[in-house]
Formats: C-alpha cells, sequence, structure tokens
C-alpha cells in the first residue's frame, strides 16, 4: 500500500555521526540465525580493530546461541551491504572500510541454528 505523506516533513536526524561523541554505528547480524531477528547496532570508534569487535563484542551480543562456540571464524563469510567482503581482523573499522551505519552481516557454515531451523 503506497503512503503519501501530508506535510513535507524536515529535520535533522538524530542518528547524525556527529551525535556519536566521536564513534559510528555498525549493524552487525548473523546469517541463518533467525534468534536475532535484527542486526545490532553498535557505537564503535573507527580505530577500533575489526578483531577486537569479533572477539570482545560479538560474544557478549550472541554467545548465548549455542551455535556460537561452535564457529570457525577463519571459514565465516562476511557480507558488507549484501555483497561479499573479506574484512581484515588487524586492521581499523575505518581501514576496512566501514563508515557510520554500515551493515555487515557473517555466515558460518555448517552452522544454520537449533537443530538446523536457522533459529
Amino acid at each position: 500500500m503506497a503512503v503519501t505523506a501530508l506535510k513535507d516533513y524536515q529535520f535533522e536526524p538524530a542518528d547524525r555521526v556527529e551525535n556519536f561523541h566521536g564513534n559510528q554505528l555498525l549493524y552487525v547480524g548473523w546469517e541463518d540465525h533467525l534468534l536475532f531477528c535484527a542486526p545490532f547496532a553498535f557505537p564503535f570508534p573507527p580505530a577500533m580493530r575489526f578483531g577486537d569487535v569479533v572477539e570482545q563484542v560479538l560474544p557478549a551480543a550472541f554467545g548465548y546461541h549455542p551455535d556460537f562456540a561452535k564457529i570457525d571464524w577463519a571459514a565465516a563469510q562476511w557480507f558488507k551491504s549484501g555483497q561479499p567482503w573479506t574484512p581484515d581482523f588487524n586492521k581499523s573499522l575505518a581501514d576496512n572500510g566501514l563508515g557510520h551505519k554500515d551493515v555487515i552481516r557473517f555466515r558460518t557454515p555448517g552452522l544454520t541454528g537449533i537443530k538446523g531451523a536457522c533459529s
């Protein structure tokens, strides 16, 4: 169904990078694991090492899923804005080409949720 605005809405978005005190939003999602229905949003400094995101942040976000402990990060497939992408774990987010409000997702071959149900 099409929607037509009755007014011309003019406003400054609240999620501008200037509002994050030097951080930028990065959305991270896990493919084939619908227990997490949408990517998580994290405010990270652009200089943060990508490997630190994977090693220190993702376990707190996704670690309670039983598949998480089985992830082989060397075999994980990464996507940036829906396109295959290969991050460098030793480089910063900025050096990996990640900017404010970018979306990355990872797929873990062989792990498709609880009993293979993508849950």
